[in-house]
């Protein structure tokens, strides 16, 4: 691995991220997790380093690892209904038809976001996204959309009686043993939470980065989870069971299978589609995972059962950074060393 570590490391002395964490597994038989880099609370402070167990805010790994499993969950149960309209369980969403699965596939004709969310302009999020008009028919195109993993997490809550971190912690992550992972992080975890963004006279710290989400409290179903590399290891395994675990074999696969336009349930899925997702034009077809704007992300390779976490808080250095260009060049190279080709 020592053509990865070095790759990271330059990134960090040329300023090109701060740091970064790293965790690599292959079946049961390798396993490489190493920490790089640091942080600083104020531009005044000194630099501190990062741990395997950094808390990093997931950002829109947020709407693969709990949203989706939630969801999913629930229609295990039978308790959501992929192909019903969403104001079967929304009655003032607008628009019927829009389902369950153009929400989960990202074709359901909603904008990507909202405009001018400034973090400390107070809004009526859900107000507004209930007066967006949509953009395009559902189920022609993809465009990915903060705004419809949203209404998937009020649709959680509304199934389910009570708020999406409570169900998502109770029924997903502490049974699959993620005990770090988790919404709104209290005072004791600060001490290992990278801080995102700079903002006013520090940087964003222990908050969730996302607007929208803070402006709605901290929690919805675009983003707004804290986790380590460490659990989202332990959350990309669980795909690769091959017997049913919280999710059976039968949904797991329905969220992989059929993608559209680079989509499937949630995840992003490699295909030959155009556009190459971040992962690189090397891993086999069929691979699938996903990004976070703050600077993570999580790819999964079942062909040759390999899990890559790869956490940064790259947005500390701003939102110009390259992290865009740098992931497919990590995830190559992480891929030729370990399984060649």
């Amino acid at each position: 691995m020592d053509n990865i570590v070095q790759m990271i490391e330059r990134w960090i002395a040329e300023k090109q991220i701060p740091g970064a964490v790293l965790d690599i597994s292959q079946g049961s038989g390798f396993r490489f997790q190493k920490a790089f880099g640091g942080y600083r609370l104020s531009e005044q402070s000194e630099w501190k380093p990062l741990t395997l167990d950094s808390l990093f805010d997931a950002a829109s790994l947020t709407k693969v690892t709990a949203t989706l499993p939630a969801a999913m969950l629930l229609v295990q149960q039978g308790k959501l209904e992929l192909e019903k309209p969403l104001r079967s369980y929304i009655p003032e969403f607008r628009h019927p038809q829009v389902t369950i699965r153009h929400l989960l596939q990202h074709s359901s004709g909603l904008a990507a976001s909202l405009y001018d969310t400034a973090r400390d302009v107070p809004r009526e999020i859900m107000k507004e996204i209930f007066e967006q008009e949509l953009e395009y028919e559902p189920g022609t195109r993809v465009l990915y959309s903060d705004l419809g993993f949203i209404l998937l997490g009020v649709t959680v809550e509304r199934i389910t009686g009570i708020k999406l971190n409570e169900f998502v912690r109770r029924e997903i992550h502490l049974p699959l043993g993620m005990n770090d992972t988790m919404f709104l992080p209290g005072a004791s975890e600060l001490h290992r939470i990278a801080p995102t963004e700079p903002f006013k006279d520090g940087y964003v710290h222990g908050e969730v980065h996302d607007e929208k989400t803070y402006r709605m409290g901290g929690v919805t179903g675009s983003a707004g989870l804290f986790t380590t590399a460490f659990d989202l290891a332990v959350y990309g395994r669980s795909w690769l069971r091959q017997e049913d675990g919280l999710l059976s074999k039968r949904w797991r696969g329905e969220c992989l299978s059929r993608p559209f336009h680079g989509r499937g349930l949630g995840w992003e899925i490699w295909h030959g589609q155009p556009s190459v997702p971040s992962c690189g034009s090397s891993w086999p077809m069929g691979s699938f995972g996903h990004t976070g704007f703050t600077g993570t992300s999580l790819w999964v390779d079942p062909q040759h059962e390999l899990v890559v976490v790869l956490l940064t808080n790259a947005v500390h250095y701003g939102r110009g950074n390259p992290l865009r260009r740098f992931r497919p060049i990590i995830h190559e190279a992480i891929y030729s060393s370990i399984i060649g080709g």
